[in-house]
């Protein structure tokens, strides 16, 4: 009645399949066995990738007791009782004790205080396991006592090799059955179990069961059909609270601040599949436009807010449709963060040097203390020059200079504009001169400067 991925766990470390990096002659946790000193050990990884496992070989290798609890279902009580017996336990036999603890991360950290005074006595050896970052989910003085090894996904080779093994064991496998399986059809499962050696496992043991039916004798083929029925739905490892949410947001915004909208559309339909709220990743998208577009293309920030609204009020999954288009729009757009550098640099102003006044004649008078005030007054209306160009302060204090846009894609259209603005400005107290009634003279900088308009005083027409 036992599963079979709990039956084939590896029995020794030669049996053990996967994360060469630190297991294996010469490796880390090798050299630390071999030399009898064990520290505090923290797993992190996929499910599936061996740590359980790997932590009851360490038991038994170094000939210690072995005591498994979970991180969700262990109360502080029940872990202060595994205390009093490890303490018992190493008095009176001189034996020490592991405890393995699953799912650390779901211990919370007023909890895992609890495990700092016997790790650092060494009254037991802690092996926590955890999928989540350790370096977020657990506390600093738990680490600080701990050796973190970091658990990759099995590959599909190591996958089809721990299958194979399963088909062959007559003790614990499925060798007492006739089982024959193409080798097409463990590829299959081991590329949809993306590196989880209990997932592979199931769907075989599944495969072969439903196919043996009440008559145990009869042979077995594991073809590519019966791989697919068992495993319909490949593996895709996601949380959306997790680390994988953070890592593929930021693979997903910086592919489309680089301008791959081929890496872009993927991390998209990784983060979909995997089943991530479809507001955040709009939320993403809006970010990467008005940060990393811009005024470049302003139609990117349009877009990416349309896309906002039609996963509001549509959903999927035609809400896909709306995010892939601005995502692979925002990726393919021409790119600048003079906006954003220009607000960033504005506000470190404002937090830490002097605030400037706002000029008299930029006051509003609308108020009846403004008016008696005078503020506002020698206010210059520009539309009331030509050009709608008059100098004017706008900006009380020295100079300074945020928006600088770049001459990529509609900001060089602004720059060209802001160069020809500026030449109006410096060709002097011309500029100043009233054209209320619409018989000013316009200067050559002006008509110059917009040669399809027909300017007072020009010579000849614009187009």
């Amino acid at each position: 009645m036992v599963p079979l991925a709990v039956r084939m766990r590896p029995r020794s470390f030669e049996e053990f399949v996967g994360q060469g990096h630190f297991i294996g002659p010469g490796r880390i946790l090798t050299r630390m066995l071999q030399a009898g000193r064990l520290t505090n050990l923290i797993f992190c990884g996929p499910p599936g990738s061996g740590k359980t496992t790997l932590a009851t070989l360490i038991a038994r290798s170094i000939n210690a007791a072995f005591k498994a609890v979970s991180g969700p279902s262990t109360s502080v009580a029940e872990l202060r009782q595994v205390l009093a017996e490890a303490r018992q336990r190493l008095a009176m036999e001189a034996v020490r004790t592991i405890l393995f603890m699953d799912e650390i991360h779901r211990f919370n950290k007023a909890q895992q205080d609890v495990l700092l005074e016997p790790t650092e006595s060494g009254l037991l050896i802690l092996i926590g396991a955890t999928t989540e970052n350790p370096y977020f989910a657990l506390n600093s003085p738990l680490l600080s006592r701990s050796t973190v090894l970091r658990f990759e996904p099995l590959s599909a080779d190591d996958l089809v090799k721990i299958m194979q093994r399963a088909i062959q064991d007559r003790t614990r496998g499925l060798g007492m059955y006739k089982v024959m399986a193409d080798q097409e059809a463990l590829e299959y499962i081991a590329t949809a179990a993306d590196g989880d050696a209990r997932a592979a496992l199931t769907a075989l043991e599944i495969a072969v069961l439903s196919a043996l039916g009440p008559n145990q004798d009869q042979p077995v083929h594991v073809d590519l059909d019966l791989a697919r029925q068992c495993m319909q739905h490949k593996h895709v490892l996601y949380d959306p609270t997790g680390d994988s949410h953070y890592d593929l947001a930021s693979a997903l915004q910086k592919s489309m601040r680089g301008s791959d909208p081929d890496a872009t559309v993927y991390w998209l339909a990784r983060m979909i599949v995997g089943g991530e709220d479809l507001r955040f990743i709009a939320r993403r998208i809006a970010v990467c436009a008005a940060e990393d577009v811009g005024n470049a293309d302003p139609m990117a920030t349009v877009l990416a807010a349309a896309a906002i609204q039609v996963t509001e009020f549509v959903g999927p999954p035609e809400a896909y449709l709306a995010l892939a288009q601005a995502a692979i729009y925002v990726a393919c757009a021409s790119k600048s963060n003079a906006c954003a550098v220009a607000i960033w640099q504005a506000m470190e102003d404002v937090k830490t040097r002097p605030l400037r006044p706002v000029p008299a004649h930029l006051l509003d008078r609308h108020s009846t203390a403004g008016r008696t005030g005078g503020h506002g007054e020698g206010y210059k209306y520009p539309h009331d020059y030509p050009g709608a160009a008059v100098r004017q302060e706008y900006l009380s204090g020295p100079p300074v200079s945020y928006y600088r846009p770049t001459d990529r894609g509609h900001e060089r259209v602004m720059a060209e504009y802001l160069q020809r603005f500026r030449a109006l400005l410096e060709e002097g107290p011309g500029i100043a001169q009233r054209n209320d009634d619409g018989k000013g003279q316009t200067t050559k900088a002006t008509a110059a400067a917009y040669p399809d308009h027909d300017w007072p005083g020009s010579q000849g027409k614009g187009r």
